[in-house]
Parts: structure tokens; C-alpha cells; sequence
């Protein structure tokens, strides 16, 4: 009979230790369209997308926020992701979802055996109770959903959404009263919300509705739901007001998460070099860098394009940033405009797509209503969010500490440094000429070999206070942007 012994572990003791998994850097690349069709409601705000396909089986072919996506998934490249989100412009109903029926509870011949189905339902706080429906003639879902609206009062409906494979019960009234609570069985009669998955416990969720809101209140909800969206654009049954557009380019300019608001306007007094009245000028009297605007005359959602080319941008690999100016719009039909038209819009930062007399159509100038390049906001967006978290990251996963010493200050400079380089590979920073105020080793004038300076000053310096909180030396970094050629002048001399 053998005996367990000694363990190993009193000689040899081997331990694993698994290190933590790193916090993992913002998405750069989605759109979020915001909208108001019913598809998503309050609750849930937010849905992401892969594929046009996939926003058509939500929205149909004919909503706002299908033709949005239309042009964002139009570009080549093509983008790989996108949201949809909720804009309650009028106020909303509140609505009682059904759980997800599977195929087999699907089955027809599951509901077309009730002759005499029943449940009970308190809508906006009165219970409806629902009795004799008769199923056994109906010949699909939408029946089934028919046959309950006809026993509801008050304007409530009962709708069968089969993208989502659910039954839906409506209130008929809209605003923060209006609720539809969840199913109850009968007191007599077959259980008909059982089967429509309608009860406590079968996946059912209950909505409420609410007042009507602005787009700046709706883009700040979005804004404390998710981090996975950047760039923001509205397609909408009745579009923004200018009003509107302006409110909500300012909370994004003052928002802690960086993005981007997206704008189309089509309105012809753009046109005008003198008008004061337009959008696109008062964007550019209040000087913001994440708005930018389009003017087109044909399509409501030009601006759609633009993301989707800019977010086909991978920023960790080799020469892949771009510049907008001279890029294409699939989908959108190009502005055939006088030089003083153009010159109108360029001098208001009202990027446009153009016809030009050689048969091209190009973007120009994609820059933001403050003149910034869009991909130079774009591109330090990305660049301020990798450094920030490959600094995290290298605090939170070590094992140990990084001191606070010269030696622990450089870990974080070389970390930095990484990043930086990554900047230079993918395109948005080049050696040039600093043409700034210096600081450590490096003066106004002096050439950035490697396109970018990272510099920290001696631990020794630091204050005592700053020491007793444990705080590294401030950290100043120096990048040169790659920039782009948009224009070029070329003098031909010729000698006989």
C-alpha cells in the first residue's frame, strides 16, 4: 500500500503567477449614427453593426439611419464597425418587449390551437385584461400580434418584430406616464402571454417612456453609456436645427471622452461669401476642433463618408494615416460650383465634394470648423489615448513598482518613446524642424531626428510635497506632424 509522502513543494516550491490582462486602448474607428425611428428604444440606446446587411434587417432600406450607413459602409476600405443610436426628438411610448421566441417556439401551430386565450397587462396603470382571442385562423406572427391589438383599448398595440423575434405591446400614449408593465397569467382561459414570452421571468423587459429631449441631452446620455464610439452624425426623420447642431458641438468640445461631431448642411446660403447666417459660419466663429461640416446639395448624410473613410485607419500599422482632402464620396454626388462658391465654403472651414474640370471628384479641404486638419485631430486623439494607456498599463501590470527614482522615470520615458515610434510608423509624425519653445535638451529651432522628444527633469527636483504623493517629474514630450501636400506650385523655365 503505497502513502502520499512529502510534498515536492518542501524542497522545490514552483508557483504561477498569471500576469493581469492589460487595459486595452479606445476604438478610433466606429460611428455612431444618432436617430430617432423606434427600432432601439431608451433602454437600450445603443446597438452595434458589422455590415449594411445587418442595419437593413433592423431598419428596413428606407430610414435615415440605413441611408447614413449606407454611405459610411460605402467607402473603400470599407469600415468594420458602426453603432446606431436612440434620439428621443418626440417624446417616446413606453412598451413592453417580449423575450426572444426560438424557432420551435415560434411554430404557428403553438398559437393556432388557442380559441380563447387570455393574460393581463396594466398599461400607463391600468390593467387590461385580455380575453376570448382566437387564434385557430391566423396564419402567421402578425396575426397572432393583430388578433391582441383588437382586444387592447386605450390605443395600445401588440406587434410581432420578427427581425428580433419578439412580440412587442405598445402604450398609446407617449411621454414619462406612459408604461406598459409585464404580463400576467388569467384567471381563466388559455395563458396567451406565456406563450408570447410576455411574463416575469421569460426575458421580458419592460420599457417607459419619456419626454421629448434635445440632441445635446441625447448625445450626452450616449456619452456616459459607452467609450466604443468616436465620431458622431445625426439621421433623423426631421433633422437638427442649427440650434440644435450648435449645443451639441459644444458639450462634445467640453466632453472629457475625445470625438468627433459630423455635420451636413444643405443649406445654399453656404454658397455666399457674405452670409452671416449659415451653419457652417457660426461653427467657425466659435472655433471648435471636434465639429467638423459638409456642404452638400444632393444628400443629407454626405458626412457619413467622410467617417467611413477615416475610420478604415489602423494606427498600429506602417504608413497607414491619411489626409481627407482628395478622397472620394460613393454614393454621393459630386458639387459642380464656380470658384467663388468654393472659395465661399473653404473660407467658412466648409468641407465639400467637388467637380473638378479634369473629370475628378475629390473631398476638400477636410479640415474641422476651427481649420484644423481632420486627421490631425484624429491622429493625436489616438496618439494621447495609446500613451495614456501604455503608461497605465505599465504601472498596473508590473509586478513589483516602478520607483520613484531616475531610473523608474526612464522605464516610463522608454514606454512613451514606444508609442511615439509607433506614431512615426504609422504616418503621423516625421522628423522636421521644432519650431516651438524648448524645454530640456531641445530649442526652437533645433530638428527633431526622430520626429518626436521625450524629456522629464531630474527626481532630485521635484518638490517634496510631489515626492510625499508620489508623483513622477512632469513629463513633456515634442512631435512633429507628418502633415500632407495639399497644394503645390511648380515654376517650368523653358530657354531656347
Amino acid at each position: 500500500m503505497s502513502t502520499l509522502g512529502l510534498p515536492v513543494s518542501n524542497i522545490v516550491n514552483v508557483q504561477v503567477v498569471m500576469s493581469p490582462v492589460a487595459a486595452a486602448t479606445r476604438n478610433f474607428g466606429s460611428l455612431l449614427v444618432l436617430g430617432d425611428s423606434s427600432v432601439i428604444d431608451t433602454t437600450e440606446r445603443i446597438r452595434p453593426y458589422s455590415t449594411i446587411a445587418a442595419v437593413a434587417a433592423d431598419f428596413g432600406t428606407s430610414a435615415p439611419e440605413y441611408k447614413a450607413a449606407l454611405l459610411y459602409f460605402g467607402q473603400t476600405p470599407q469600415p468594420s464597425s458602426m453603432y446606431i443610436g436612440k434620439w428621443a426628438l418626440a417624446a417616446t411610448s413606453g412598451v413592453l418587449h417580449g423575450g426572444v421566441l426560438s424557432a420551435a417556439q415560434q411554430a404557428l401551430a403553438n398559437f393556432t390551437g388557442v380559441t380563447s386565450g387570455a393574460f393581463s397587462v396594466s398599461i400607463n396603470g391600468v390593467v387590461q385584461n385580455i380575453a376570448t382571442v382566437n387564434l385557430s385562423a391566423v396564419t402567421n406572427l402578425n396575426g397572432v400580434a393583430s388578433a391582441v391589438t383588437a382586444k387592447l383599448s386605450g390605443g395600445a398595440t401588440c406587434v410581432w418584430n420578427a427581425s428580433l423575434g419578439r412580440f412587442d405591446i405598445i402604450s398609446g400614449t407617449t411621454g414619462a406616464a406612459s408604461v406598459v408593465a409585464l404580463a400576467t397569467a388569467p384567471g381563466s382561459g388559455t395563458d396567451l402571454a406565456i406563450l408570447m414570452l410576455l411574463e416575469t421571468g421569460q426575458g421580458a423587459t419592460a420599457v417607459g417612456g419619456i419626454v421629448a429631449e434635445s440632441l445635446a441631452t441625447a448625445v450626452g446620455v450616449l456619452d456616459g453609456m459607452s467609450n466604443d464610439w468616436y465620431g458622431l452624425t445625426v439621421a433623423s426623420s426631421t433633422m437638427p436645427t442649427s440650434s440644435d447642431y450648435l449645443a451639441a458641438a459644444a458639450y462634445i468640445e467640453a466632453a472629457l471622452t475625445s470625438r468627433i461631431l459630423g455635420v451636413t448642411t444643405q443649406d445654399s446660403t453656404t454658397l455666399n461669401a457674405a452670409g452671416t447666417s449659415d451653419l457652417a459660419y457660426q461653427l467657425k466663429a466659435l472655433g471648435y476642433k471636434r465639429t467638423f461640416i459638409q456642404y452638400s446639395s444632393s444628400n443629407a448624410y454626405a458626412c457619413a463618408s467622410i467617417f467611413g473613410r477615416a475610420f478604415t485607419v489602423n494606427f498600429n500599422g506602417a504608413n497607414t494615416t491619411l489626409t481627407i482632402k482628395f478622397k472620394i464620396e460613393p454614393g454621393v454626388a459630386a458639387e459642380n460650383l464656380t470658384a467663388a462658391q468654393a472659395a465661399a465654403l473653404q473660407g467658412k472651414n466648409c468641407n465639400v465634394f467637388i467637380q473638378y474640370n479634369n473629370n475628378t471628384t475629390i473631398i476638400q479641404e477636410g479640415v474641422m470648423v476651427n481649420g484644423y486638419f481632420f486627421d490631425e485631430i484624429h491622429g493625436t486623439d489616438w496618439l494621447q489615448n495609446d500613451v495614456q494607456t501604455a503608461v497605465y498599463n505599465l504601472l498596473y501590470a508590473s509586478a513589483t513598482k516602478i520607483p520613484q527614482t531616475d531610473a523608474g522615470v526612464n522605464t516610463i520615458l522608454t514606454t512613451i518613446s514606444d508609442r511615439l515610434a509607433q506614431a512615426v510608423t504609422n504616418g503621423l509624425v516625421a522628423p522636421g524642424v521644432w519650431n516651438a519653445a524648448g524645454f530640456g535638451a531641445i530649442s526652437q529651432g533645433d530638428t527633431l531626428s526622430k520626429g518626436y522628444y521625450v524629456y522629464a527633469p531630474p527626481v532630485a527636483s521635484q518638490s517634496q510635497a510631489d515626492r510625499a504623493a508620489r508623483k513622477a517629474p512632469v513629463i513633456q514630450c515634442a512631435i512633429k506632424l507628418a502633415g500632407a501636400v495639399h497644394f503645390v506650385n511648380c515654376v517650368i523655365n523653358v530657354n531656347r
